[in-house]
């Protein structure tokens, strides 16, 4: 995602998950304080070899774009390949996750001739070492809903995944920050809000008493009776503590679609994987949501041709997708990560992944239309985020045939629907 601004200005070039989205706004802010000009940072991800490989052509690109620019490349694959990116003839400056959300980064990088010397050019600490969230809230980005960012990092170490090496440990930010912003948010007009983070249900480990999600859950709903909508972007099922499952149960204003990092549906990926469940668990827990909350619908997070992955392992992730009953699927075909554990395990030839990937993704087109399908008459609340487009509670797309207005909820019957999107 480019974002170029006027001349002078910094262009941002935003790669990966929406955390990263969150960040490249909280640093054009930082940048615009920091009085940085002809400039252009290039925020990249790390969770396949293929993200890193789209960075680096992102980055040439930009470089011939702007050929008098500083390029600074930051984000998880600056994190985890500083040596990478500063091997790049076309990057000025490398720096690490940590760095890109302090204000004297970017003083040094507008005026080096204030500090003595130039500039480091790789500018990346050792993430893990890092204890608290830093202090880079912003209130919120994106034009219909807001994001808010209430933790980063991560504790867990699964075996094909590469992100705490560019996250660093899990941190919270405290559950009264996260209040007095989201009230902010709702008093600038806001409706609806998404709670986001690298591992959202590890949330308040790390603070005083240690709370859960759904105890900031819970409080947010109590303390900012005006937001219309909560929404929360990922969790891990596994995690899901008693508080979250009451907010679910009797909180209509928790929006009723949770995305779910599921990864396989065979135990013994699992365990290969290091995941903290097991497939039954993950069935047991969409049943319980399914029966608290009839009107909820799951996404998931599946990786097809994982080491070892035999035709009937995989198997057992398309009979889950079913018995948990997925409607959005985010299928990542396997890709080694070095200096993971996964990455020195029996690899699935590369041509069967692609195969398993484009079987699931399949999979999980029929669900979606299935879904859609479903939704023919039935009457919705949904949350405009242009002039005829909007989402319902469900995060489902609709298309109108005529003008609503953006950023205001309204309701309307669904008449029918296109290969991914409702029509109302």
């Amino acid at each position: 995602m480019n974002s170029a601004t006027p001349s002078g200005a910094p262009i941002f070039a935003t790669l990966g998950c929406r955390l990263n989205a969150y960040e490249s706004e909280a640093m054009r802010e930082l940048a615009a304080g920091a009085g940085l000009g002809n400039a252009v940072i290039v925020n990249t991800c790390a969770v396949t070899a293929e993200a890193v490989r789209k960075a680096k052509q992102e980055i040439r690109k930009l470089r011939h774009a702007h050929p008098n620019a500083t390029l600074i490349v930051t984000g998880c694959a600056a994190q985890t390949e500083p040596d990478t990116f500063a091997a790049m003839p076309e990057v000025s400056h490398v720096i690490g996750n940590t760095e890109k959300m302090q204000a004297d980064t970017w003083g040094r990088l507008a005026r080096p001739a204030d500090f003595i010397g130039q500039s480091e050019r790789v500018q990346v600490d050792d993430i893990m070492s890092v204890r608290e969230t830093a202090g880079h809230l912003i209130d919120g980005f994106g034009r219909h809903r807001a994001y808010v960012q209430i933790q980063n990092g991560c504790d867990h170490r699964c075996t094909f995944c590469i992100i705490p090496y560019g996250r660093g440990n899990s941190r919270s930010v405290p559950a009264g920050v996260v209040v007095d912003q989201i009230k902010r948010l709702v008093d600038r007009g806001f409706l609806e809000v998404v709670l986001t983070g690298v591992d959202l249900t590890s949330w308040g480990a790390d603070l005083p008493a240690a709370p859960r999600l759904g105890d900031l859950v819970a409080r947010i709903l109590r303390l900012v009776p005006d937001l219309a909508r909560l929404r929360l972007s990922s969790i891990d099922s596994i995690e899901a503590d008693d508080a979250l499952m009451e907010a679910i149960a009797t909180q209509p204003r928790l929006m009723p679609h949770l995305h779910l990092s599921l990864q396989a549906g065979d135990d013994l990926i699992l365990k290969r994987m290091k995941r903290r469940h097991l497939r039954d668990d993950a069935i047991a827990f969409c049943e319980e949501v399914r029966r608290l909350r009839p009107d909820m619908v799951f996404g998931a997070d599946i990786i097809a041709g994982f080491p070892t992955e035999t035709e009937q392992m995989f198997e057992n992730s398309l009979r889950l997708v079913q018995e948990c009953g997925l409607t959005w699927l985010h299928v990542f075909p396997y890709s080694a990560r070095k200096g993971t554990p996964a990455a020195r395990m029996p690899a699935v030839p590369g041509g069967e992944i692609r195969a398993r990937a484009a079987r699931l993704r399949a999979l999980g087109q029929e669900r979606l239309t299935q879904h859609l399908q479903s939704q023919i008459g039935q009457s919705h609340s949904i949350l405009m985020e242009g002039a005829r487009r909007g989402r319902t509670e469900q995060f489902t797309e609709v298309l109108f045939d005529s003008d609503q207005p953006e950023g205001q909820i309204v309701t309307a019957q669904i008449l029918g629907h296109g290969l991914t999107a409702l029509q109302a």
